[in-house]
């Protein structure tokens, strides 16, 4: 399991010891959450934050904009130093162009979906994607409980990335622990984003070490 902890559950007064925590353990990426308060009701950090963490961070940044119009910001997420671009299906509206432009940055592409909007919405444009993200939670806040159906959701995205001939990988975000996450990876997701389950841990690197042998 490819796992990406998200830093929106780090303690803000000493994120450079969360990042560097994050190189020492056995995490794949690390997950940006950047909320605009417009999209989802919340507010998180913005491109200050990423271009410091983007100096120390020895991994990947997996970032994922919770934002209006994340179309305009490509080349400003790809100057912090992310090797993934996230963006929602609902906050995009020519979303072929956006991807189009995240490749162009030379970033992989990703695309987030609600837990309310249906897989068949990334149907036109799955063969595109390196990742599509599942929210198993309402975004905005971190903390909140699995939604069981996600499971199912994850079962039916797989379904259709292979009968389309997509290399994209499932990640699944929100509610992730060591009971949940067994559960996506059975269905077919191979990354998942855990927030609270790692930052909350007494041990952080083997909450992450539980996730990567699901």
């Amino acid at each position: 399991m490819i796992v990406s902890p998200s830093l929106l559950s780090a303690d803000f007064s000493n994120l450079q010891g969360a990042v560097e925590m994050i190189n020492s353990s056995s995490a794949d990426w690390l997950h940006i959450d950047v909320m605009d308060g417009v999209f989802v009701p919340n507010i998180s950090f913005g491109f200050p934050v990423m271009d410091a963490v983007g100096k120390i961070l020895k991994k990947p940044m997996d970032v994922h904009l919770m934002i209006v119009e994340p179309q305009k910001w490509v080349t400003r997420v790809r100057d912090t130093g992310a090797a993934i671009m996230n963006i929602h299906q609902e906050a995009c509206v020519h979303l072929d162009r956006a991807i189009h432009a995240i490749h162009d940055a030379g970033m992989k592409a990703a695309v987030t979906l609600n837990p309310s909007t249906p897989v068949c919405m990334l149907e036109d444009v799955i063969q595109g994607l390196d990742m599509v993200l599942l929210m198993s939670v309402n975004p905005g806040f971190g903390g909140q409980k699995f939604i069981d159906g996600t499971v199912d959701k994850v079962r039916r995205l797989r379904k259709m990335i292979e009968s389309n001939g997509s290399k994209a990988i499932i990640q699944v975000d929100g509610g992730i622990n060591a009971a949940t996450a067994p559960l996506v990876a059975e269905a077919g997701a191979s990354s998942v984003v855990a927030g609270n389950y790692v930052f909350g841990a007494p041990d952080p690197m083997a909450a992450i070490e539980t996730l990567k042998r699901c």
